[in-house]
C-alpha cells in the first residue's frame, strides 16, 4: 500500500515540475502580451525554443519582453511633441545666460580661479 503511495506521490510531484517549468517559459511572452510588443509572437515561439536549450536563452527573452512599452516604444523618451516645447525654453536659457556672461566680462570684475582656503580647513 505504501509503495502505491509512494509512486503516486513520485508520479504527482514530476507532473507538477513539468507543468510548473512549461509555466514559466511563458513570463515573458505574458510580459510582452500586455505591454502589446510588436515581437510578442517571435518571444512565445523563442519561449517554446528555450525549453529545448534548458532555459538558458529564457533571461534574454526576459529582457526582450520588458524592453517595449506602448507609451513609449524603445527608447526612454517621450514622442517628439515634448521635445518641440522644450528646446525653444532651453534656447531662451542659452540666450540669458550669455547675457549673463556678456554683462559679466564686460564689468572687468578681478576673478580668481581658486577659491582662497585658508591652511587650517585643509
Amino acid at each position: 500500500m505504501l509503495d502505491y503511495f509512494a509512486l503516486g506521490l513520485l508520479i504527482f510531484v514530476a507532473v507538477v515540475i513539468f507543468y510548473g517549468i512549461i509555466a514559466i517559459h511563458d513570463i515573458p511572452y505574458l510580459i510582452a502580451k500586455a505591454r502589446k510588443h510588436p515581437q510578442q509572437d517571435a518571444i512565445h515561439i523563442a519561449g517554446w525554443v528555450s525549453l529545448f536549450t534548458l532555459h538558458l536563452i529564457w533571461p534574454f527573452l526576459w529582457i526582450w519582453a520588458t524592453l517595449y512599452r506602448e507609451d513609449r516604444g524603445w527608447g526612454f523618451q517621450q514622442d517628439g511633441t515634448e521635445k518641440a516645447e522644450i528646446i525653444p525654453r532651453l534656447q531662451e536659457q542659452v540666450n540669458q545666460l550669455q547675457s549673463r556672461v556678456k554683462t559679466l566680462e564686460s564689468k572687468n570684475l578681478p576673478w580668481t580661479l581658486t577659491p582662497n582656503i585658508d591652511e587650517g580647513d585643509v
